[in-house]
């Protein structure tokens, strides 16, 4: 069935059809009545929550102990015919569909919505790609990420001493051209799937710090009972003024706990390890662990994300400062501002401690770091697939070393296109 797709939405309307002509039907065929005992939602919202997630395996799996458990049920009937027709079970998809045809008199919808499934056939399962693509213009006024402050202090032997900052460290105003695309495609039937992004950003007169990175990886959804996971595994690479600056290798798992709460509000575990090796600078490698819980919520024109992790980030050398923990916390809003407009607030705020002196003899403190960032961006869908997008961020990098401390305003305007 090559290019045949159902939207989950329409067809859980039309399983809500199907449902309520069942009774009707079963009357009228004679059928036994449904058994006394209580349904089964779960199994069906376990079902149609791993449609959601591509898991069409496990879907059909549990749709096929739904209907043996309830034989009219007619969404499950339903939903298990379209699933076996979209992994390319043609014979099986047409015995359901026959079945469904028998037991339910299905109304004039779905009666269509079968025929049009036997016209197409039910070829062997076809994978889906999405991609998207960006083209960007903006203005950076700290494209070198300058020390806020002109000068620095140490203290050798106890005696401080204040030095001017040469002028490559100050902030330094630049415009830039970037360029980003993300490729996702399903690898199986279970909703396995890869993944490729990358973003190239070349500043108009300091390219020594223009970069451009590349990140690849898989992502795979599971099951355990109520409990649902997802895992990933990432590998990338980062260049920075045309030369190969860091490498990348990230393994995460997200946790979906059976917690009742309200209405469209999800709350998952992530947790994951990072390993970063810098390939021009000596003693800077490390692994980054995380343990973060994030909280979802989604309304017909907006939704709300929020997040908090601890980070612990060990040095596999002489890194100055040592190990160091952290914390990371996220808050975004997102909402349709009107018919057409979209916009978005975002703040997130990192903070670093390192374990060790700085540099012991010459900059005799511990590294304390704590960067919140501000973003506000407005969207306007040009066309049903492309859409223009304004971003001002907001960067305030604190430090009690001052030579690292700095701030950030950038402003951006994009072009945005998502395919097919």
């Amino acid at each position: 069935m090559r290019g045949w797709r159902v939207p989950t939405g329409a067809a859980w309307l039309l399983a809500g059809l199907l449902a309520a002509a069942a009774p009707q039907a079963a009357a009228q065929s004679g059928a036994p009545e449904p058994p006394a005992t209580a349904p089964t939602p779960d199994l069906y919202q376990e079902a149609l929550l791993s449609i959601a997630e591509g898991r069409k395996n496990d879907a059909s799996a549990t749709l096929s102990r739904l209907v043996d458990q309830e034989p009219l049920h007619a969404g499950a009937w339903l939903e298990l015919a379209l699933i076996q027709c979209s992994l390319g079970h043609a014979d099986e998809a047409e015995r359901l569909f026959a079945a469904i045809e028998s037991r339910f008199q299905p109304p004039p919808g779905i009666i269509e919505l079968i025929t049009q499934a036997r016209r197409n056939g039910c070829a062997r399962w076809d994978a889906n790609a999405v991609y998207s693509f960006s083209l960007a213009r903006g203005i950076d006024q700290n494209a070198n990420q300058g020390s806020s402050s002109p000068t620095y202090t140490i203290a050798p032997g106890g005696v401080p001493t204040e030095y001017p900052l040469a002028a490559d460290f100050l902030p330094k105003h630049d415009q830039y051209t970037q360029i980003s695309g993300d490729y996702l495609r399903d690898i199986s039937a279970n909703g396995s799937t890869m993944f490729a992004q990358f973003q190239a950003r070349r500043n108009d007169r300091l390219s020594q710090y223009s970069s451009a990175s590349l990140f690849a990886g898989v992502d795979t959804p599971w099951r355990f009972g109520k409990w649902t996971a997802r895992t990933s595994a990432t590998a990338g690479l980062i260049t920075l003024g045309g030369q190969l600056y860091q490498r990348q290798v990230q393994v995460q798992a997200r946790v979906g706990a059976p917690i009742p709460l309200p209405g469209n509000t999800q709350f998952s575990v992530l947790t994951g390890i990072t390993h970063v090796d810098y390939v021009t600078l000596s003693n800077f490698d490390a692994n980054t662990g995380e343990l973060r819980g994030m909280l979802n919520y989604r309304a017909e024109h907006g939704s709300a994300r929020a997040s908090f992790a601890v980070l612990d980030d060990r040095a596999r050398g002489d890194r100055p400062g040592g190990n160091r923990h952290g914390i990371s916390a996220n808050l975004s809003l997102r909402h349709s501002l009107g018919t057409l407009l979209s916009g978005e607030l975002g703040v997130s705020k990192q903070t670093w401690r390192s374990a060790s002196l700085y540099a012991p003899n010459v900059i005799d403190v511990a590294r304390r770091q704590d960067t919140v960032v501000l973003s506000a961006s407005v969207s306007y869908p040009v066309t049903r697939n492309q859409a223009v997008q304004l971003e001002a961020r907001q960067v305030k990098n604190r430090e009690n070393i001052s030579i690292f401390q700095y701030n950030d305003r950038q402003l951006q305007l994009s072009w945005q296109w998502q395919g097919p």
